[in-house]
This record gives C-alpha cells, structure tokens and sequence, in this order.
C-alpha cells in the first residue's frame, strides 16, 4: 500500500522548500514574512505538500503565512537534529566536536522533538507528518546521532501527535542499518542522487528506481517515499562532474522522475525548490548552492519555464 492510500491524503506534487536568501543563513538571519509570502505564492500552483527542514524562526514563519493567507499547502515538518556523538569518518570538515558541544545537542534536539510536537497539535490542519531528523545516521554525516537515539525520537512523537512519523535518511542505511527504526516509524523516507554518484542522466532515473525498490523490497509492508531527489545545475567539481549538470539534464530528470512516481502513487519531494546560496564553500560554483528549479533571484530554470507560460 502506497502512503496515500494508507493515510488517506490526495496525491500531489511534493518539494523540499528552504527560502534563505543572499546573505541569509540559518541561526544568524532568516526570511522576512513578505519573503517566505512572495516564494509560497510562486509554489502554489505547482506544488501542495512542503518540507521543511527544522523548527526555527523560518519554519515557523512559513506556517505563520499558510495560516494567515489561508495558502493550501500540507507540511512535512522535520527537526534537525544534530550530532550526538563524533563520526571520525566523516569525509569533510566537521563531524567531530567537544564533548560539551555534543552534551549541548544533546538538549537542542530534545527540544527540537518537543517542538515539532507542539506543532503538530497547534496545526494539524496545515502539519500533515512529522520527521524526527535528516540525514544523522549514513556513514559519511557530520551530525551523526546514533540509531537507537533516533528510535527514541520517533517513539516519542507517535506518542504524543496525531500524524504519521518518519525520519529522512539516505537509502543505503534503510537496507541494514537503519531496520530497527523501521519498525517503529509510520513510513520510510529515502533520498537518492544519482548524480552525486556519477551518474549520467541516461542512467539516472533507473538508478533512482533500483534505490528506491532496493529499499521497498526489504520492508514490503511499510510505505516508501521518496524526501529528497534532485539533479544540480552547478558545479565546481566538488562530488559532481561538471559536464553532468546543467538546466537541460535537470528538466530531463525532473519529468523523467515525476512521470514514474506519479504512475507508482510515490511521494516525492524533489530536491528542491530555489537555490540556496548559503550552503556548502564559498566558491559560487559550489553544487551545494545550485538544485533550485527556481536561482536565488526566483527567476525559474528551464524545468520551470513551460510550466510559467
């Protein structure tokens, strides 16, 4: 059974939205109402369901203008939990931290589950499922929390709100490590980028599929859904070959991605909605910053302009 079927939601196109801005970052300065309103109101005629990342002040912004402009989008809200222990194998800068920091986080993501909860139950109308963190437990992440911690987590909000529960992770930690939080979580959320592993767009829509069944395949009773897949526009040469990205290979994954998950019933957020300036080095080719369907201006890459017209 898909997850529309087994929650009982109306099949929509889905995305990930984060709205920073040019000289905007999370934790120093974040997008004004005015902002988060002008984005929403672009995303409205394409998109229903959202997902948001963390509950700070930009998520809580966002559902501040869906309530007050009475906006019909449905939210996927997580929390971003961050590392509860050191991950010495981590392939970039950070990853490892003083014992006081982790301490601290500790605390911070208590806080952040309790938060998502008081949410979830302030709007239950607009808060369709919950996700109680990303990307924490894959080999390579920077803010690892073990897995028996996350099993905590989504204990906890399956406890105290109404909507479905899950945690948003690579797929490969879905196949063996991640098994005993299967068991506790509503539904299963895996991203898949083909061409952060080398893919040509030729191959990246069977690689998307083979992920996303390898996964499906090891818990047939549970739903799978797809929280992040994207192809960059961008890129220095850092993790992506260049002559892989571009707007015309992202319009041909983007199609080639929503056709096959709107034939399955598959939720999909695609990855994502405006480019993000601020992430990853300073170089300005850096893919981090560029997966947008819209650049950081909001004018909209080639995927979008049909769609505009």
């Amino acid at each position: 059974m898909n997850f529309f079927e087994q929650f009982g939601f109306e099949p929509a196109k889905a995305i990930c939205y984060s709205g920073f801005r040019e000289g905007q970052q999370p934790g120093v300065n974040y997008p004004s109402y005015a902002e988060v309103k002008e984005d929403l109101l672009l995303l409205q005629p394409h998109w229903k369901y959202l997902r948001l990342y963390d509950c700070d002040k930009h998520a809580e912004t966002i559902l501040e203008v869906i309530e007050k402009e009475k906006l019909d989008f449905k939210i996927m809200q997580g929390a971003y939990i961050e590392a509860e222990m050191n991950n010495f194998g981590c392939p970039w800068d950070g990853g490892v931290y003083e014992e006081e920091q982790l301490l601290t986080n500790q605390k911070s993501n208590e806080q952040k589950i309790e938060k998502i909860i008081a949410w979830a139950n302030q709007f239950p109308e607009i808060i369709f499922s919950l996700s109680v963190g990303n990307e924490s437990c894959v080999d390579w992440s920077g803010n690892y929390v073990p897995v028996s911690r996350v099993v905590e987590f989504a204990k906890k909000v399956k406890q105290h709100a109404k909507q479905p529960v899950t945690f948003c992770e690579n797929y490969v930690p879905w196949l063996h490590k991640l098994k005993p939080l299967a068991e506790v979580v509503d539904f299963i959320s895996v991203h898949t980028y083909p061409v952060w592993e080398y893919k040509h767009i030729h191959e990246s829509l069977d690689y998307t599929r083979e992920n996303y069944e390898a996964v499906a395949n090891v818990y047939p009773g549970k739903p799978v859904v797809i929280t992040e897949a994207g192809w960059a526009t961008n890129s220095n040469g850092r993790g992506i070959n260049p002559e892989h990205v571009n707007e015309e290979n992202q319009k041909i994954y983007f199609e080639d991605l929503m056709e096959w998950t709107e034939k399955e019933k598959i939720l999909t957020f695609y990855f994502e909605a405006f480019d993000e300036p601020w992430k990853g080095s300073s170089h300005p080719m850096e893919p981090e910053k560029h997966w947008g369907v819209y650049k950081k201006d909001r004018t909209p890459k080639l995927v979008m302009q049909q769609r505009l017209q």
